[in-house]
């Protein structure tokens, strides 16, 4: 993948590209609270301002976990969270569920509907987005069924 996909000149902030030695540098950086970065952050030569990894967003506050719903949107996924909700007159649960925009970096290759992943607040990145992708577990089918969360 080119790093160059835009009409503007793509760089990382904290590498200076007129350097005498010719070795490849690529900034990258550990995000801290228990994730690791991925070899495709580190090794890849994708640019994005919004990564967590490669650029100068930081993750603070919640940490959440989700269900990818939607992959429709260019570096952007929507994430479900479902949880439950007393209701005391009746004494019973209902269901309800909150949906997330998050940022998707391009060092999370093959994400798609289903899948369960961890996402960070940062700050605000757009409109509507204030959490990251910091990590991405596939969807797993043990049977020909497989109960849901509830």
């Amino acid at each position: 993948m080119s790093a160059q996909t835009e009409r503007s000149f793509q760089k990382q902030e904290a590498v200076f590209l007129n350097a005498k030695s010719g070795k490849n540098s690529r900034w990258y950086k550990e995000i801290g609270l228990g994730f690791k970065t991925p070899a495709e952050a580190i090794n890849g030569t994708y640019i994005d301002r919004k990564c967590p990894f490669t650029s100068n967003v930081s993750i603070r506050g919640r940490i959440l976990t989700g269900t990818v719903h939607s992959t429709k949107m260019a570096n952007t996924i929507i994430v479900r969270r479902e949880y439950l909700h007393y209701i005391p007159k009746y004494q019973r649960y209902e269901k309800r569920h909150k949906n997330i925009a998050a940022h998707l970096s391009p060092a999370f290759i093959g994400v798609s509907e289903g899948d369960t992943v961890t996402i960070g607040q940062c700050r605000p990145l757009s409109k509507t987005i204030r959490f990251n992708v910091l990590k991405h577990q596939k969807k797993q089918l043990k049977g020909s069924k497989q109960f849901q969360q509830y």
